[in-house]
């Protein structure tokens, strides 16, 4: 609501439209106190608040690591095999000499990108797809659920056990879209679902009624009606795209020497994790606590973008605690100060 003013003749002042009333929000204002109120949500959860510090420090070793460390992750010290963690080398070395630490560092890095970049193109899929079907319905809707259907009861780890090794001189970029292809299924199912319930609201219909068209409806309306579960839902992505990569990678159908990623690292180890604990444990520890951080921090993300999580509740009944407690303490003093009065 504006305050609109104009000068006229006699010199008063009437409202000009640009000129905000007394007491209305700026413009974005709104949706600055809702990000703020739900980055407060988030840190206020202590398991996302530790989910989101570990998957912090977790990049920062991954692409800080490999730059402060004086050894490559192919470089070979012939003076060292074998060897413990020490202050050359931090995690120790490998059997024919390569430093832990950077391959470790390697390894993360390479298993982030795969798993961030299979969120997003999973993620984006399943959005378009899902939302396409429940706006359009008919056989849009009977198209797409069937097309779902059928990659949901196809063995997606074999398939691309099967394909990788015949593409594996295109590079892990074409591992991400394998991921990726078979990955996005049961989120469409969910975005569909939303849809149908948004496309029926006011909003939507006003914006048919005006004559826009339907692909920029699901853009502007749909789509940000159900980012909240889109984020969500891409944040746990990323903690199941690395476990997929590292599985295919541990089997020989992922990432392939002579890169790295935890899968490899595992793989290669598995049999000296209890001689030299050093080149097992520390590839299958970042990959468990990434995992761990992951879900943390997607399940407090669900708390803080849903208005009527349990955090609300508590936080609600926590609020309503401490005015009990006051009127407690108020009603008290109240009485103590009568009783010495009289």
């Amino acid at each position: 609501m504006t305050d609109t003013r104009i000068e006229p003749v006699d010199g008063s002042t009437v409202a000009r439209a640009d000129t905000p009333l007394p007491g209305t929000p700026a413009p974005g204002r709104k949706q600055r106190n809702r990000f703020v109120q739900t980055v407060v949500r988030v840190f206020m959860n202590r398991g996302a608040g530790v989910g989101l510090v570990t998957i912090l420090v977790l990049f920062a070793f991954a692409f800080i690591g490999p730059l402060v460390s004086p050894w490559g992750y192919s470089q070979i010290d012939y003076t060292a095999f074998t060897q413990p963690p020490s202050g050359t080398h931090w995690f120790g070395t490998n059997g024919i000499g390569q430093d832990v630490f950077t391959q470790t560092a390697r390894a993360m890095q390479k298993s982030l990108l795969i798993g961030l970049l299979v969120a997003v193109f999973s993620t984006a899929l399943a959005a378009l797809a899902g939302a396409a079907a429940g706006y359009f319905g008919g056989w849009t809707d009977r198209i797409v659920m069937f097309f779902v259907d059928v990659l949901l009861v196809l063995p997606s780890f074999l398939i691309i056990a099967i394909i990788s090794p015949r593409i594996q001189d295109s590079g892990w970029i074409v591992l991400v879209v394998l991921i990726a292809a078979f990955g996005w299924m049961v989120t469409a199912r969910v975005v569909r679902s939303m849809t149908l319930s948004v496309k029926e609201r006011e909003f939507v219909r006003a914006a048919r009624y005006m004559g826009i068209g339907p692909f920029r409806i699901i853009v502007r309306h749909i789509l940000p009606n159900v980012a909240s579960f889109l984020i969500i839902d891409g944040t746990i992505q990323v903690g199941a795209a690395v476990l997929s990569e590292t599985s295919l990678s541990y089997f020989g159908f992922g990432v392939q020497a002579p890169d790295v990623s935890l899968g490899t690292l595992i793989a290669q180890n598995q049999d000296a994790a209890l001689t030299y604990p050093w080149l097992f444990y520390f590839a299958a520890g970042a990959l468990v606590v990434f995992a761990l951080a992951a879900n943390l921090l997607g399940d407090g993300l669900r708390d803080a973008l849903d208005p009527t999580s349990a955090t609300g509740k508590r936080q609600k009944r926590s609020g309503r605690k401490r005015d009990q407690n006051q009127a407690a303490v108020d009603a008290a003093t109240i009485t103590t100060q009568a009783g010495a009065g009289a």
